[in-house]
């Protein structure tokens, strides 16, 4: 227990102490600053990282879960009344099949292993339904937890540059939701409320989206 508490507040004081970095340089996604801190704090104290691993998972992966479900939050405060239904429905099925469609070609055509193919399909989505995903088509989790992130933080870190000319709330947040899933989308509240909310709207319909067809589609084809 003594030592899921220390990983815990490991975990805790990095991203503390990443949260005014962050402010200073805020084309940088507080998750990267703060994986630097756990790094720096774990070597500082010779502490294992499969031993911190081991101890913050079962923990963080729960409580993402809970974070994934309070999205329902900012979704209940959104006018959906002037919302294009049709535009809207569109672009999120051609983005969580594009996303999905696309690294899984670019790993089948580097000839990686088909665990790994499927891994590269969870990109579309968020690291709590990714897991879960993942778990349904026996792909190895670490490596679907890194492609999510290191998704999350290019979509991110690129957003400023592609989306500068962009001045509609609703079509940056909804792109970031859809493209840099939680991360985007906590870049996309800095942007403002309406683009937070539409973020989480993007990625909250896309995770549920992709964890019907994705799974249902692979086991459709496998079983052909």
């Amino acid at each position: 227990m003594l030592a899921i508490i220390s990983a815990f507040f490991i975990t805790l004081i990095a991203y503390l102490a990443a949260k005014p970095i962050n402010k200073k340089l805020p084309q940088i996604p507080v998750i990267v600053i703060g994986m630097f801190f756990v790094i720096g704090m774990l070597y500082l104290f010779g502490i294992p990282y499969e031993n911190y691993m081991a101890q913050v998972n079962p923990l963080f992966n729960t409580l993402l879960g809970y974070v994934t479900v309070a999205l329902a939050i900012p979704l209940a405060a959104m006018r959906y009344d002037d919302l294009p239904l049709k535009a809207v429905g569109g672009i999120l099925v051609f983005a969580s099949i594009s996303a999905v469609a696309l690294p899984m070609g670019l790993a089948y055509l580097l000839h990686l292993s088909d665990p790994t193919i499927m891994a590269f399909a969870t990109r579309a989505v968020t690291t709590p339904i990714a897991i879960n995903i993942a778990a349904l088509l026996h792909s190895p989790v670490p490596l679907v937890i890194l492609i999510v992130i290191l998704s999350g933080v290019i979509g991110a870190a690129f957003s400023p540059l592609i989306l500068r000319h962009i001045n509609d709330e609703r079509a940056s947040g909804l792109a970031l939701g859809l493209a840099a899933h939680a991360i985007g989308t906590a870049q996309a509240w800095q942007r403002g409320s309406v683009a937070g909310r539409y973020a989480a709207f993007g990625m909250a319909v896309n995770a549920v989206f992709t964890a019907v067809w994705l799974p249902s589609f692979i086991f459709f084809l496998q079983k052909m």
